[in-house]
């Protein structure tokens, strides 16, 4: 059994918290963000369970900001 990491990223639904792995695809949720990993951590390990992904280097990954200009009816 091996450890491997992946990227979760978060974003609020109304009253629940989205996760998403997009290295694999796999999404779940919960009210509270560490309910939310908690859930993609078990969906994550369930898909890879059934479909086991090859050993690749991990992604370069970082955020960048852009500024938006709303428009004038």
């Amino acid at each position: 059994m091996t450890t491997r990491t992946f990227t979760a990223i978060l974003h609020r639904e109304e009253d629940m918290y989205v996760a998403e792995c997009p290295e694999v695809g796999t999404v779940s949720q919960g009210y509270a963000i560490e309910e939310a990993i908690a859930n993609l951590i078990e969906a994550t390990e369930l898909y890879l369970e059934e479909f086991p992904l090859p050993e690749t280097q991990k992604p370069l990954m970082t955020t960048f900001e852009v500024t938006a200009h709303a428009q004038t009816a």
